[in-house]
């Protein structure tokens, strides 16, 4: 049996505070297992952890106790990162460096280089949707495409992990969408993808499962069907409903010794009327 992309079990990391006797405890006793071809969210408010489990798992923080591994090998092994891509929450990049340089600036750190480097580049150009700013220095670019050219320097060796911090951090609506749909086309790859994100309708579009971290520790874990599913009710949408028929189904609830709660309209997601109402003044 094939190891599961990512393990982490009983992760502490605990941060001592400089001149004082205290210390700050980031992650406290996280257990989390991500299998492969699984999309991943990991939630959580501003502290709770999860920037620190990312790290601790990329190797770039040693855990306190506990351990990290990736496809069977330990985290603070160098040769476990050779199949992950990895887009931090704040990329930073060579200013004067166009999007081709940079990714082949990353194709070169990773080994790569010749025909099969200048193919990858085209093809990650297209992919994030940059063709034409593929000349273009990166200093000139705006949020949302610095994270687009972020995607595409994560996927530049063709990993089999792909780990995002906050991968739509500051990005308008439309760039949103695009680094969404760019998550769903990995999805379909088969890629596996771990991320962390306050876009909670994005994660619910993308992800098989998800867990929720607070003050350092995983509080809520499981499929999104099992954590938005709310229990003993049961929610039926008809369409062109006859006159009549609410009180037939009221009467044939009360008969059956249920609850009649409530009737609603089905609603669409804010993000969908904003970039429905933009695309029309296009």
């Amino acid at each position: 049996m094939n190891p599961p992309a990512v393990h982490i079990e009983n992760l502490t990391k605990v941060y001592p505070v400089p001149l004082r006797r205290q210390r700050v405890v980031a992650v406290n006793k996280m257990t989390l297992t991500v299998g492969e071809g699984e999309v991943y969210g990991l939630l959580g408010p501003n502290g709770s952890g999860k920037s620190t489990t990312l790290k601790v798992l990329l190797g770039l923080v040693t855990p306190t106790r506990g351990k990290a591994e990736i496809f069977g090998l330990d985290s603070r092994d160098y040769q476990s990162r050779a199949g992950v891509g990895f887009l931090p929450e704040n990329p930073y990049f060579y200013k004067f460096l166009t999007a081709e340089e940079t990714l082949r600036f990353y194709g070169k750190i990773c080994g790569m280089g010749g025909r099969a480097l200048k193919n990858r580049i085209a093809e990650l150009i297209a992919l994030v949707g940059l063709g034409d700013a593929r000349h273009r220095r990166v200093g000139g670019f705006s949020k949302g495409m610095l994270q687009r050219i972020g995607l595409a320097q994560a996927l530049v060796q063709d990993p089999k992990l792909v780990v995002l911090d906050e991968p739509t951090a500051g990005v308008d609506p439309e760039g949103s969408r695009q680094i969404r749909d760019l998550l769903l086309d990995l999805k379909k790859r088969g890629k596996t993808v771990l991320l962390t994100s306050h876009l909670l309708s994005q994660v619910q579009e993308v992800c098989d499962r998800v867990g929720i971290m607070a003050r350092g520790e995983m509080v809520r874990e499981g499929s999104l069907g099992e954590l938005v599913s709310i229990e003993r009710q049961t929610e039926f949408v008809v369409e062109d409903a006859p006159e009549g028929l609410r009180e037939k189904i009221e009467a044939l609830v009360k008969e059956s010794g249920a609850r009649f709660v409530s009737t609603r309209h089905p609603q669409r997601s804010l993000e969908g009327v904003f970039l429905e109402s933009t695309a029309q003044k296009k």
